[in-house]
């Protein structure tokens, strides 16, 4: 079972245990959703929101899994994973499936940016410098103290959601506190300058938090142009990110999937940790397509118990969110039409488009209804 439908990541799921001859049912609030339109997805199951009404929706669950005799269940995105992966609701998934993801508790830690300073700097790992604020009173000495440009950064949203640049002293305060209405107390963060390639890393573990997989991409286009989700990206091997990441992840005794992001720093060359995404990554596909398939890799993992270490991938092999992620790129970047990797290169592998899937074509295109008009959709799209 493949919950939240809606998502790339989710459709990368799908499609990996589709093409391997499983029966999956796909999951999301609403019948308009990518995943949900693939080809593959044996079953399309419509339940109660997992934000909105919770009560309603492990209910939903309950009964599904109740029928379905189902050997995993996958939550795809952070709210409905760590919904599940609480003491009581997990007791209630675990008498009928397996669910091989890291606790509530643990999961909230690695999803909140100011814990993630603070431990990666007590390990010695190499952070941007980052103010942690508990008090609106310390704003004043930070203001004077700290070097500009920086960013206020919510402690927990994923993408570039809540995110502000602050370009001088006199502005710190009133974005500030713009940013605290909505998110309390956000870190404020030296910003990394321009020049320096972004890395994400896509890490397994086993039970035992020993590494069972793990890969390796950098950035080349996103949108927002000036920092967001990628919209293509090409699997690299820079080995030292990797291991940077995998000791990271394995001191927090983590279990199941994670993705971690650094940001080389062109003052010093060395790589930054920006933020632990403690989930399935929008980019999933990507390391599909180079050869490290996470989803069935982690079912195999629930199913065995433990599997041998998959570390080999295809370097060189580029991916991108076209519709509408690139595309959007493409349209807001001022220089578009010098844009390396060249935009009309049709030949890079996607996310969505497959000529032998092209139905969640139409499932984003009519998903885009959804963040036209309902709230809990703009809420996910905007912060």
């Amino acid at each position: 079972m493949v919950l939240d439908g809606m998502w790339n990541k989710s459709l990368a799921a799908v499609r990996s245990f589709g093409r391997k001859g499983f029966y999956v049912t796909a999951g999301e609030r609403t019948r308009l959703a990518t995943a949900i339109f693939s080809k593959y997805c044996s079953r399309r199951w419509i339940y109660s929101s997992p934000v909105l009404s919770q009560v309603n929706f492990l209910t939903d669950l309950e009964a599904e899994l109740k029928a379905g005799k189902y050997d995993v269940i996958f939550p795809m995105e952070f709210s409905t994973q760590v919904l599940l992966t609480e003491v009581a609701n997990r007791q209630m998934i675990e008498k009928y499936t397996r669910l091989p993801f890291a606790d509530a508790d643990l999961a909230k830690k690695g999803n909140d940016k100011a814990f993630i300073m603070q431990y990666a700097r007590k390990r010695g790992i190499d952070v941007p410098t980052t103010y942690m604020v508990n008090d609106i009173e310390q704003l004043a000495v930070i203001a004077k103290e700290t070097a500009y440009p920086v960013l206020i950064k919510p402690r927990n949203s994923s993408g570039s959601r809540g995110i502000v640049y602050v370009k001088e002293k006199e502005e710190l305060l009133t974005l500030y506190l713009k940013v605290h209405k909505e998110y309390p107390f956000p870190i404020i963060q030296e910003y990394i300058p321009d020049g320096g390639d972004v890395y994400g890393v896509g890490l397994l573990f086993n039970f035992q938090s020993e590494i069972r997989a793990s890969f390796v991409y950098k950035r080349l286009r996103s949108h927002p142009v000036s920092g967001g989700p990628s919209t293509l990206r090409e699997s690299v091997k820079r080995e030292d990110i990797r291991e940077i990441a995998g000791l990271f992840m394995k001191s927090l005794r983590w279990t199941g999937v994670a993705h971690v992001e650094f940001k080389i720093d062109p003052r010093d060359r060395k790589p930054k940790l920006l933020e632990v995404n403690p989930r399935f990554w929008g980019s999933l596909q990507l390391a599909v397509e180079s050869g490290i398939d996470f989803p069935f890799l982690l079912f195999r993992l629930a199913m065995e118990g433990d599997i041998e270490p998959v570390m080999d991938y295809n370097a060189g092999v580029r991916c991108r969110w076209l519709i509408p992620g690139d595309l959007l790129h493409f349209i807001k970047n001022p220089e578009r039409l010098r844009l390396k990797p060249n935009f009309f290169d049709f030949n890079t592998k996607d996310d969505i488009i497959s000529l032998s899937d092209p139905m969640p074509v139409i499932g984003r295109l009519s998903s885009v209804l959804m963040f036209l008009y309902d709230k809990e959709m703009k809420h996910l799209l905007h912060g």
